[in-house]
This record gives C-alpha cells, sequence and structure tokens, in this order.
C-alpha cells in the first residue's frame, strides 16, 4: 500500500523542498536563541533590540519582588561586567528584564535597577512583549501563588545571556559558574565576534 502512494507523494515534496528553496535566505537562518523585541525601559520609553546595538549586553530575566535570586544575580551581573574590562574586554551593559509585568512599571523597574548602579537598564512591557522576548531566549517563568490569596512569587529560570554588538547571541551562564572564568570567556568570546575578527576571518577564507 505504501509503495503505490509514493509515485503521488513525488510531486507534492518536491514542490516543498522547492518553495523552500525560494525563501529569503534571512528566512531560513532564524536564530534559534534572541531576536528582536519591544519593550518599555525604566524611563518609560519604548525601545527595541536594535536600541542596544553598538555595545555587548548581559541579559538577566527576574522580577523586582524577587526576595534573594534575582538580586544576588544583578550583583553578579555588575562584578563580572566590571572583570571583563579589568581583563581587557569591552564594556558591557547589564539589561534586566521582568517576568512580571503586572506589577513592575517602569517607574518600578527605575528604582529598582538604580539600586545595582547606574549603567544597568530595566524593561518590562505588556504580558504579550514579555512572553513574546522570553520565549525567544526559552526563559521559563510561571506564576505561583504564595501567601494570602491573590499574593504570588514568580518561578523562573536564572541564565545569563551574552549578546555581541549587534544583539546576537554568543552564549549564556548559569548562576553557579566561576564569576573569573565566565569573565574570561566572555573577554575571549566577543573578541572572536569582533568586526576586527570576522574581516580577518572572511580574509582567511578568500572572501
Amino acid at each position: 500500500m505504501y509503495r503505490s502512494l509514493w509515485p503521488a507523494l513525488v510531486p507534492a515534496i518536491t514542490m516543498s523542498l522547492l518553495l523552500l528553496s525560494m525563501q529569503p535566505l534571512a528566512a531560513q537562518t532564524q536564530p534559534l536563541i534572541g531576536g528582536g523585541f519591544t519593550l518599555t525601559d525604566q524611563n518609560g520609553r519604548a525601545v527595541t533590540d536594535r536600541s542596544f546595538h553598538g555595545k555587548p549586553v548581559l541579559l538577566y530575566f527576574g522580577f523586582t519582588s524577587c526576595p534573594d535570586v534575582c538580586p544576588t544575580d544583578l550583583a553578579r551581573l555588575q562584578r563580572i561586567a566590571r572583570r571583563v574590562q579589568k581583563q581587557g574586554g569591552p564594556a558591557l551593559t547589564p539589561v534586566f528584564v521582568s517576568i512580571d509585568p503586572a506589577r513592575d512599571t517602569p517607574a518600578k523597574m527605575k528604582a529598582y535597577v538604580s539600586l545595582f548602579g547606574p549603567d544597568m537598564v530595566g524593561l518590562t512591557g505588556t504580558a504579550a512583549q514579555v512572553a513574546a522576548v522570553a520565549d525567544g531566549y526559552h526563559v521559563y517563568y510561571k506564576k505561583v501563588p504564595y501567601g494570602q490569596k491573590g499574593q504570588y512569587m514568580m518561578d523562573h529560570s536564572t541564565f545569563v545571556f551574552l549578546l555581541d554588538r549587534n544583539g546576537r547571541y554568543v552564549d549564556h551562564f548559569g548562576r553557579t559558574a566561576d564569576e573569573a572564568q565566565v569573565a574570561g570567556q566572555i573577554v575571549g568570546a566577543l573578541a572572536r565576534t569582533s568586526p576586527r575578527a570576522r574581516a580577518a576571518a572572511r580574509v582567511g577564507k578568500g572572501g
């Protein structure tokens, strides 16, 4: 029975492959991690992923009502950024994305991120906007009832994502990774993705 169906299936499969080959290259090479987004910063301004182009980013997802994990990780983020510069790497922009937009207004984000330094950016948005960027980075988060009726905490993953100067995903790190080693990895990874390194790679390939 299956053999008798094969001649009829061949034209359909061939057409599907032909249509796929005709798609623009960009449509075939969507990043597995990351991508574009539109959110609101702590000053109430609409920003996109392109707003951060020109400087590498350390990206972390959390929420301002987090009692211990998020503040610990954000302080760690700042220490890693300082280590990177001490090791000869570029200045990094620490970016904190809220996965609790119902409570984390721009004003609340501004007060919160200021505790960690003047260079940290806080981003929030609508529930749909936050879900879209979290999905792009495969970030897990879930509202968990806690305390009195109507109160809740947020369960979430705690990876730090490294983005290059063009907003492209480079690597990610767990919260238990050694800070000095992470900083060294970041310096090396960004050196390999710098414009000079990419140009040298193209020359080496004859391009």
